[in-house]
Formats: C-alpha cells, sequence, structure tokens
C-alpha cells in the first residue's frame, strides 16, 4: 500500500466533542509540566478502569456512577484546560485558581457519595452546607464547560440560570420585569434552584449525564481502543480498495470510511482532521477543487454522527427518552443513513464525472484480500458488538465485552507476529507484551480524554433542562412554535431547523439535541401529530447542520484548514453535499412507514421513492446525472421531487411519473452523446 495512506504517526489526542484533533493542528500538551502530564494519565487511566468496573463487574447505583464520573471528569478537566488556556504556561496565578477548581472538582462529585443516605432522608430540607457545594458544583460545571467545550455553552448555561432566579418570587425580581409575557414565571429563589439543579434528579445527574457516565464513555473507549491498536487503518484502508478504482475514488473512499470512523469517534470535526488528513490530499491530487475536498470530508464526517451501530452518543439518548429499546434504533435508522451516505457519495460521483476525474491507479491502492488477510481479526468485537446488542445485552455491558474483545484481538496479533517474524525468545516475548501494555494504557487514557468534552456539554444540557422543568419554559416554547407557524407542520420543522442553527453555533451536536428536544419535542408530538420516535430522529438529524450549514459550520472550518482552502466556500460545498440532512427528515415526517413499517408495498414503494427523490434532486443541484441535463429538465425535477414529499398518493405518483421521464431523457440524450461523440 502506497505509504501516503498510512495514518499519520503525529495524531495525538487534544479537545473536541467526543473526538480527537491531531497535534499538528493543535498542541497543548507542550505547555504541561511533565508531572502534570503523569497526573492527567494517572487520573484518565482510573477513570476509564473505574467505568470499566462498574460497566461489566460491578454496576453502582444512579448517583454513585454519575457523580463519581463528573468528580472524575471536572477533575480531568481543569488537569488538561488550564484557566488561562492551553498555549500558555498556567504561572503562580494560574495555578491557585486552578487548585481552588481542582479542589471543587472533587468536593462537586464526591459529597453526594459521602452524605447521599443523609441527603436523601433531607428530601428537600436543605442544609446551607447542600446549596453551597451545589453554588460550586455548578461554577465549577460552567467554567470546565467554558474551557473544554466553549464559551458559548457556558454563556447558554448561566442564561438558563438567571431565567430561573427571574420572576416576582425569584432571586432577582427585577429581571423578570423585563421578561416578555409568555416567557414570564413566578421566579425560583437559590435554595430551590440549587436543589432542582444539584441535589435531584433532573439537573446535573439527570438523564444526559447518565447517558454519558454509562453507554457513551463505554463506546468511546471502544473507539480509543479500535484507534491504538490499528482497527481505524484497518477499516480505511478497506475503503480504498473497495472504492479507489473508481471515478473519484478518494471520494468515494472518504464517505466510506468517515461514515464509519465518525460512527464510532463521535465528533464529525474529529473525523475531518483526523481522517481528512490523508483523504483530503488524495482528492485534491486526483483534481478536485480544495474546498470541495475539505466539504466531502465534512459532508461524510457529519454522516457519521447519524450512521448506526453508535450514531455518536444519540443512538443511546434517543433510546432513554424515548423508552425504545437501543437495538430498535439502531435497526429503524439503518436505511435513512445508508439513504444519506448514498446522496453524498451521489454528489461525488457527479462532480467526478463532470470533471472527467479518473480512479487512482492499482499501485497506488491496497489490495482487499490483503487488507482481509492482515485485519479481518477488527471484524470480531464490531460481530459481537452488534450479536450481543441483539439478544438485548445492556449497551453498558456491550461495551465492556466490546472493548475486551479489542484487546483479545490485538493480544492473538501480538503473539503471532512474535511467533511468524523469528524464533521465539524470551526477550521478544517480554517486548510484546511491554507493547501491549503500553497500548492499553494509551487507550484508556485516550478514551478518557475524548470523554471529556461529552460528559461536560451534557452536565451543562442538565442544567439547562433542569430550568426547562422549574419554570416550565418547554411548554410556553411548544406555544410559541405553533403560534409562529399557525399549525403548518412545515413551518414547524422550518422552525426547528433555524433553531437547531442558532443552537449549533455555541453548543455541541449532543447538547444541542438534549435541549431543541426538550423545549420543541412535546409540540412536535402534541401538537402536529408527529411520532415520537420520528420526532427525535428529526431533531437529532437536525442538531448535525451546525457542522455543514454556513454561517458556522463547524465541520467544513476543520475540512477548510486540512485542504487550505477559504473556510466559507468550503462551508457551502459542504451544505450542498449534506442536502440529505435536511430532507430525509422530512421524509420521515410524511412517510413514516420508513421507521414505522408497514404493509411491503407501501414500504417498497416509499423506499423507492425516498431514493428517487434523493437522486433527482442531486442531479438537479449538480445539472448532471448519466450526462448533462438541460435548464428545463433540471427546472422541472425540482417540484417533482417537492410532488413525492406531498402527503397524497396521486401526487406521489405524479412527480414519480415526472422523475422517471425526466431521468430517462437525461439516460437517453447520454448514450446518444457517447454514440456520435461529434
Amino acid at each position: 500500500m502506497a505509504s501516503h495512506l498510512n495514518t499519520p504517526d503525529t495524531m495525538q489526542p487534544d479537545r473536541v466533542e467526543g473526538g480527537v484533533i491531531p497535534s499538528n493542528l493543535r498542541s497543548a500538551d507542550a505547555y504541561q509540566p511533565r508531572p502534570v502530564l503523569w497526573l492527567i494519565t494517572v487520573v484518565a487511566i482510573m477513570l476509564s478502569l473505574f467505568q470499566l468496573y462498574t460497566a461489566g463487574i460491578q454496576p453502582l447505583g444512579l448517583f454513585y456512577q454519575r457523580t463519581a464520573h463528573l468528580g472524575f471528569v471536572l477533575f480531568l478537566a481543569f488537569l488538561i484546560f488550564p484557566v488561562f488556556g492551553q498555549t500558555r504556561a498556567r504561572g503562580a496565578l494560574g495555578w491557585v485558581i486552578d487548585a481552588g477548581f481542582l479542589t471543587a472538582a472533587f468536593i462537586s462529585g464526591f459529597y453526594i457519595i459521602w452524605y447521599l443516605d443523609d441527603i436523601i432522608a433531607r428530601a428537600g430540607w436543605w442544609t446551607a452546607t447542600d446549596i453551597t457545594v451545589g453554588i460550586i458544583c455548578i461554577i465549577a460545571v460552567l467554567e470546565a464547560s467554558r474551557r473544554a467545550v466553549g464559551l458559548g455553552m457556558t454563556i447558554i448555561g448561566a442564561l438558563a440560570i438567571i431565567y430561573a432566579l427571574a420572576g416576582p418570587r425569584g432571586a432577582l425580581p427585577q429581571v423578570g420585569e423585563w421578561m416578555p409575557g409568555i416567557l414570564s414565571h413566578r421566579g425560583a429563589n437559590v435554595d430551590r434552584l440549587v436543589g432542582q439543579l444539584y441535589l435531584g434528579q433532573e439537573g446535573i445527574f439527570g438523564l444526559p449525564l447518565g447517558v454519558a457516565a454509562t453507554f457513551v464513555f463505554m463506546f468511546v473507549l471502544f473507539g480509543a481502543f479500535l484507534e491504538k491498536t490499528g482497527a481505524g487503518k484497518f477499516f480505511i484502508d478497506l475503503a480504498f480498495a473497495a472504492t479507489g478504482r473508481k471515478p473519484g475514488g478518494p471520494a468515494k473512499a472518504a464517505v466510506l470510511a468517515s461514515a464509519g470512523m465518525g460512527s464510532i469517534s463521535g465528533s464529525a470535526i474529529a473525523n475531518v482532521v483526523t481522517t481528512g488528513a490523508f483523504t483530503i490530499p488524495l482528492m485534491k491530487r486526483l483534481g478536485y477543487k480544495p474546498k470541495q475536498a475539505g466539504g466531502i470530508e465534512a459532508a461524510a464526517s457529519t454522516g457519521g454522527q447519524i450512521t448506526p451501530p453508535l450514531m455518536g452518543a444519540g443512538a443511546f439518548l434517543i433510546s432513554e427518552y424515548t423508552q425504545v429499546p437501543y437495538i430498535d434504533i439502531v435497526l429503524v435508522s439503518i436505511f435513512p443513513a445508508i439513504l444519506y451516505l448514498g446522496t453524498v457519495y451521489l454528489f461525488v460521483h457527479i462532480v467526478a464525472m463532470k470533471q472527467g476525474m479518473t480512479g487512482m491507479s492499482a499501485a497506488e491502492l491496497p489490495i482487499v484480500r490483503h487488507v482481509l488477510a492482515a485485519g479481518w481479526q477488527f471484524i470480531v468485537p464490531l460481530v459481537l458488538l452488534v450479536v450481543l446488542l441483539v439478544n438485548n445485552i445492556s449497551p453498558m455491558r456491550v461495551g465492556f465485552w466490546a472493548i475486551l474483545s479489542v484487546v483479545g484481538v490485538a493480544g492473538l496479533r501480538g503473539a503471532w507476529a512474535v511467533m511468524a517474524d523469528g524464533p521465539v525468545t524470551r526477550e521478544r516475548v517480554l517486548a510484546s507484551v511491554m507493547r501491549g501494555l503500553r497500548m492499553i494504557f494509551e487507550s484508556l487514557e485516550l478514551g478518557a480524554r475524548n470523554a471529556v468534552a461529552v460528559s461536560i456539554a451534557c452536565a451543562v444540557a442538565g442544567i439547562i433542562v433542569g430550568v426547562v422543568g422549574l419554570t416550565g419554559l418547554g411548554l410556553k416554547f411548544s406555544s410559541m412554535m405553533v403560534a409562529l407557524s399557525g399549525g403548518n407542520i412545515v413551518l414547524a420543522l422550518g422552525l426547528v431547523l433555524i433553531a437547531s442553527l442558532v443552537l449549533g453555533l455555541g453548543l455541541p451536536v449532543t447538547a444541542s439535541y438534549i435541549v431543541l428536544i426538550v423545549l420543541v419535542g412535546p409540540a412536535l408530538h402534541n401538537e402536529f401529530g408527529i411520532p415520537l420516535l420520528i420526532a427525535h430522529l428529526v431533531v437529532f438529524w437536525y442538531s448535525q447542520d451546525s457542522n455543514v450549514t454556513p454561517p458556522v459550520a463547524l465541520a467544513g472550518f476543520a475540512g477548510a484548514a486540512v485542504a487550505g482552502a477559504k473556510p466559507m466556500e468550503t462551508s457551502m460545498q459542504a451544505w450542498k453535499f449534506a442536502k440529505g440532512l435536511y430532507l430525509i427528515p422530512l421524509f420521515m415526517v410524511f412517510n413514516p412507514e420508513i421507521i414505522y413499517g408497514g404493509p411491503l408495498p407501501h414500504v417498497l414503494w416509499t423506499g423507492f421513492t425516498a431514493i428517487l427523490g434523493l437522486v433527482a434532486f442531486a442531479s438537479a443541484i449538480e445539472g448532471y446525472l448519466f450526462g448533462r441535463m438541460d435548464a428545463l429538465s433540471r427546472l422541472l425535477a425540482l417540484p417533482a421531487v417537492v410532488a413525492l414529499f406531498w402527503p397524497s398518493f396521486t401526487v406521489e405518483v405524479a412527480g414519480a411519473g415526472v422523475l422517471l421521464v425526466l431521468l430517462s431523457i437525461n439516460w437517453l440524450n447520454a448514450r446518444q452523446a457517447r454514440a456520435h461523440p461529434s
């Protein structure tokens, strides 16, 4: 295999939600003293071992699990992210401040564990110490969010707290006077708010952090083990071997590889800068413009967040909120994910054909059988994962066994390498064992580092969810949504899309989904009659749009940095390639059979129209399918695509008929043009 397909050795972990940033883009550890780096390693490994123990050996109760997890995560965050930023030394003042926050992290997590029985016995009659520790925890969570997630998330959390305190009976009655009538409420005092956010199950230690502290962490750790053992490179090589010779081969490989790795990493941005570090240069070399290469990688990596089996953290959250089994969430998400990735793949193919690109030469690509022979063992953990999920094993326990299987596979590969490379000696066996132990400890550290941002984001989301429950904001927001949309479901979905984009400017995808579903979920389900699971899937899909939608397209900006292109131009390309992100949720709403099933003929028709509509839409946007499309065909295709979404079978049939005619004409014209080149 050509050397430029090898994963760069310089990739090391840094900050993003649930993922890694390579050190060649941002290296922070260089500014940390060596003792601090050792302490980070020790705490990270302790956190991962704690999670493994509670997942596979001795499960803990709700408050024990979540509070210990938060204590570890906060402590790790304040070690990794200094108060004045990662690109300068802490200094004496920085150490004084961070020492205070490290103490606050320890107290925040372990106060409840130590006094849990007393706190339960008090049941609302909180002591001054309870309230003081609660305030310390809230401040620590917001500060950790500023450092590890971003200032936007912290501001939104702080505004939620101010909103809860604003009102005639609240701690900030003067602020309540500025509230519009529909948003006004009686207000809460400090004791009541802290009791809600810190000492109850609907605030910081609510469902979002509960999911992060159990399911999400185990699968982030699973992804870290896959990365460190070389499984990531195996799957990327397999994608290149399968598609590299086709027109636009590296771009098509990027779609497949980025979708697979993005599902495990939990972060589109992390996937762009890791996988994209070698797919984007190959795309550029083949003829894609830099902005196109960056946009393709951003759109494909975003697809990883909606691709089973992991879907970032989304599948676990949707399962917990809807009480639908996790495996069912995975199964119903397969076809929509295929539609999205197929749309990106089609865009890539059309661009390659329009620009007359060819594939890579055989000498530059790995051979499928060689790739499989070298790494087929990495398929075993994924097969085990799916089998255990199908048998209704807890996702937390599934993650535990999946990690052990990765370690077992890596151990067998190491043993085989020792036996195959020459005589087995004590020195060679010892060296192999040491490499294996180093890999395990590096994976444990990487998994904990990667989980910091998503866990803190979930803790802040818990603050927002707690305030929504305390103030009744969710019902108020639903009323506003119904009023603004006039009861029109398309306008309502448009408002959700706008809200997700605005929230995405300051929140990670996971937090954006949680906040949105709490605010608009009741309206979508109760007022507009959208089935509960579909409402959650729509909000989750729309929460991804901040990755690819200008003016702030986070994955698009990351792709531009790797491609050396202008951020806004790259974001526009990513937005174009990711159009399925907007159309497929609409199709779910108006054709729920795509999710819930139904009579076989109806399901087949729904699947056919979905594929036809997306193919026609991509062709109309690019003006090309089998050959170039004339302006009239492109103009007629758009209303015909809209007809496929219409809740009338007659209109659907008419739209499908028009599209079939237009695409048939395009095929005949392209065939005639090839037969008579002149």
